[in-house]
């Protein structure tokens, strides 16, 4: 079968040049008139990602500044409730710095030497601050159950003013956070910490409350566990999804198997697909590579064409490296498997 590669640029979702597709007729190059996902406009996803700076500017500018009133409240007043919210926010402040950097970064253009560019950044900011938030609630609860050991005069007034400033300005970052990209793990990882926060002000409301009328103060850490529990949750959850991202796990509805039995099932030209490979570079990004051993006579950039296109229209993914490999070299063995050692005859990237 005669040698046919695929033109060696390489396209990134991110890089928008597509000098490589104006050539549409290009023998080689499999975008058969239609256009891909990740493909699109980059003012949309270059406007989305200054969106996204902003908002987390100005929530950052919010706790900050409210971060200080309440760190002085909590001294006077006595309430771990309202220091506990206090840390939080200082825990807020520094990761939402740390995604604000993140975004700004991720957005530099690929080099040589970092050929996917700096967007994996967005999930190493979100996994600390997940972590982060695992401190925080490790933190609130060795301080509650001390509380309870050694209880300690709470100023309920002061308490309860605070704690509702404090709940109007979470709510006020919370609000301009939501309008981000919610599928960006990076943004979520910040709502997660200013919801944390607004939790927390709550408890120490309810807990100020609780105290004006009862003088019941082992309500002030009790309230404190329970905030630490929902945060470590969110904390659990947010590790979770970002640390599977940064092993490289496959994405969810992604699993080889399952890409394995569609192009082996629907697509004509392939009569075996394996060694499957699909990670993400984002929670938005993902990429895939694989090999195909085609049918008999079928000329590699047919095949190259045929996969790139089902698996675009099936799995929504534009960047696939595809592999062609020579049938007259592989053998299926005993388990089921193809063993293929010869030489390949065609490769294509998108």
């Amino acid at each position: 079968m005669p040698h046919a590669r695929d033109a060696e640029e390489k396209t990134h979702p991110r890089d928008r040049d597509h000098r490589g597709h104006a050539a549409a007729g290009r023998p080689g190059h499999g975008h058969p008139g239609r256009s891909h996902p990740g493909h699109g406009d980059s003012g949309h996803s270059h406007a989305a990602g200054a969106t996204d700076e902003r908002r987390l500017a100005w929530a950052l500018l919010i706790i900050v500044l409210f971060m200080v009133v309440e760190v002085v409240g909590g001294v006077v007043s006595g309430s771990l409730a309202l220091l506990a919210d206090a840390g939080h926010m200082v825990s807020d402040a520094a990761a939402l710095g740390f995604s604000l950097v993140a975004l700004r970064v991720g957005r530099r253009a690929a080099t040589p030497r970092m050929s996917y560019g700096y967007r994996r950044l967005e999930i190493l900011a979100a996994f600390v601050n997940g972590l982060a938030l695992f401190a925080i609630a490790i933190w609130i609860a060795v301080e509650a159950v001390q509380r309870f050991w050694s209880p300690v005069d709470v100023m309920a007034g002061t308490m309860l003013a605070i704690a509702i400033a404090g709940l109007a300005a979470n709510i006020v970052a919370f609000l301009v956070l939501t309008g981000g990209t919610q599928g960006n793990l990076n943004m979520r990882s910040a709502l997660l910490h200013v919801l944390g926060d607004m939790l927390g002000s709550v408890a120490a409301i309810v807990a100020a409350v609780v105290i004006m009328l009862t003088d019941w103060t082992p309500i002030d850490p009790i309230l404190s566990i329970f905030v630490a529990l929902i945060v470590l949750r969110s904390a659990w959850r947010l590790v979770r999804s970002t640390g599977h991202i940064l092993l490289e796990g496959a994405p969810p509805g992604l699993e080889p198997d399952a890409i394995k039995a569609d192009l082996e099932q629907n697509v004509a030209v392939v009569r075996v697909a394996h060694h499957i490979h699909a990670w993400s570079i984002t929670a938005e990004q993902h990429m895939l590579t694989l090999h195909v051993v085609p049918e008999e006579g079928v000329a590699a950039r047919d095949v190259i064409q045929a996969v790139r296109q089902r698996v675009a229209q099936r799995f929504d993914i534009s960047h696939v490296t595809v592999q062609v490999e020579d049938p007259d070299h592989c053998n299926e063995n005993a388990a089921g498997a193809h063993d293929c050692d010869g030489p390949a005859s065609g490769q294509g990237r998108s």
